[in-house]
């Protein structure tokens, strides 16, 4: 919204929003999306692939924004980055290919010796299933064994944890999805309680206590996408519109939480880092 406000669009003065919020039930997606054709919108802001494919869905003439989106191509919501087609454009969260890769680099990097690492997913995340495949040979290269613990509710995360720790997990690379996310604290309390350093995507991961985040700038990401949503309001047509890709990715270190695991974060990925939180 601030970026909005920076652009001359005022919530009840210049701009009408209305909102619809699924409150964690994705199969409301397609019934809210049908609610915001009906009401006939200028133009619809969809977060996360089940939103925006609802939209999709429901209208192929009303412009369409979408925000955190990993591979909107490999999904089949684009036709191409470059040229999207029809009536959707809006930002990427990632780079197809190699991102889980760096991941295990960092972990690799933080722990020279390990040997196994537990990877939290959620198999019903559309993003998971595309990108997990990259895993398995990247994790061989560096000398990793995967233990992949699939959770589909939040109410399974103390058991997977545990589960992690009684395998003999080493490390953990939990992915982005908002099961492992809400509570911000959940995921790194449990994983200080299993003593195991963890690896997520959201920067809010390790300001909760987790032990490191990587992944996109999303603040900066959503500016782009505000930017986008000016420029179709102001007559843009969003097939004119490339998807815009991130082209920063944060490195954030808890060293409080390193303490407490008894690690000592290398010179190299602390020169990395773009936040340290102590």
């Amino acid at each position: 919204m601030d970026e909005l406000r920076r652009l001359g669009w005022i919530e009840g003065t210049t701009l009408v929003i209305e909102r619809k919020d699924p409150e964690y039930r994705l199969d409301r997606l397609p019934e809210l999306a049908a609610e915001l054709v009906r009401s006939k919108p200028n133009l619809i802001a969809a977060f996360s692939p089940p939103a925006v494919r609802a939209a999709k869905n429901a209208t192929s003439e009303i412009p369409i924004v979408m925000l955190f989106v990993a591979d909107p191509v490999g999904l089949g919501l684009a036709s191409s980055l470059a040229h999207p087609g029809g009536n959707l454009t809006g930002v990427s969260t990632l780079v197809p290919g190699g991102f889980n890769a760096k991941a295990l680099d960092l972990l690799r990097e933080l722990l020279p010796q390990a040997k196994r690492v537990a990877v939290f997913i959620n198999p019903a995340n559309e993003i998971h299933r595309l990108t997990f495949p990259e895993m398995p040979p990247a994790a061989a290269k560096l000398g990793f064994q995967l233990d992949v613990v699939e959770m589909r509710e939040t109410e399974e995360m103390p058991d997977a944890f545990a589960a992690a720790k009684a395998r003999g997990a080493e490390a953990l690379n939990i992915f982005g999805d908002p099961i492992f996310s809400y509570p911000p604290n959940r995921a790194p309390d449990l994983a200080a309680q299993a003593g195991l350093p963890s690896l997520s995507l959201m920067a809010s991961f390790a300001q909760a206590g987790g032990l490191m985040s990587y992944g996109p700038d999303f603040p900066a990401l959503a500016r782009l996408g505000a930017r986008y949503v000016d420029r179709i309001l102001k007559g843009a047509k969003p097939a004119q519109l490339p998807i815009q890709q991130p082209t920063k990715f944060l490195l954030v270190i808890n060293l409080k939480t390193a303490k407490s695991l008894g690690l000592e974060i290398p010179a190299s990925l602390l020169a990395r880092a773009d936040e340290l939180i102590e």
